[in-house]
């Protein structure tokens, strides 16, 4: 019999130090990203180390609550969330391209990674939101409801921004942005 790889240590897991090292080691990067879009502020580091875990964890999170808000109706929500999802993506490939065309010093993929983590604000208020349409439906919850989606609408945009300050040759970042 061979013999079984080495556990990682940790209790009740099984699995093998290398790919739970690895796993642990992206959910941190995911994790750091996720902060700094919370926090917006410049870092090359960011931009040289991408990825498409964070930004696909938020579209599907996105995708399935505006799906889950949607169950109520007569439809059963599945085309809502391949739409969400679609429009995500194709919007991220199009901007991407678009910066391409202006030359932009990114990647395609890092370009992809820091539109797909600006989403996280738009998340969060999807998820205050439908906690707020919990309530009773009024004036005063609809304020609510208006503040919060402006306010991490303009914070999407913030931390974009101040992910892709140093990338667009100074004549071109109005433009791109």
């Amino acid at each position: 019999m061979a013999k079984a790889a080495e556990s990682s240590g940790e209790p009740g897991t099984t699995w093998p130090r290398p790919l739970f090292n690895t796993i642990m080691r992206d959910l941190k990067a995911v994790g750091k990203k996720f902060m700094h879009v919370l926090y917006p502020r410049k870092s090359n580091s960011l931009l040289r180390d991408w990825d498409l875990w964070g930004p696909l964890i938020l579209c599907v999170t996105l995708a399935s609550m505006l799906q889950r808000s949607s169950v109520d109706s007569e439809k059963d929500g599945g085309p809502q969330f391949a739409e969400v999802f679609v429009i995500v993506w194709f919007r991220a490939v199009t901007t991407t391209l678009n910066s391409k065309l202006l030359e932009r010093n990114l990647s395609f993929f890092q370009s992809l990674c820091v539109l797909g983590y600006r989403i996280l604000p738009l998340t969060v208020s999807m998820l205050v939101c439908q906690l707020v349409l919990l309530a009773e439906q009024g004036p005063i919850n609809f304020m609510v409801w208006l503040f919060v989606v402006i306010v991490m609408f303009a914070w999407s945009i913030a931390a974009s921004t101040a992910f892709l300050a140093d990338s667009q040759p100074p004549n071109r970042k109005a433009l791109a942005i």
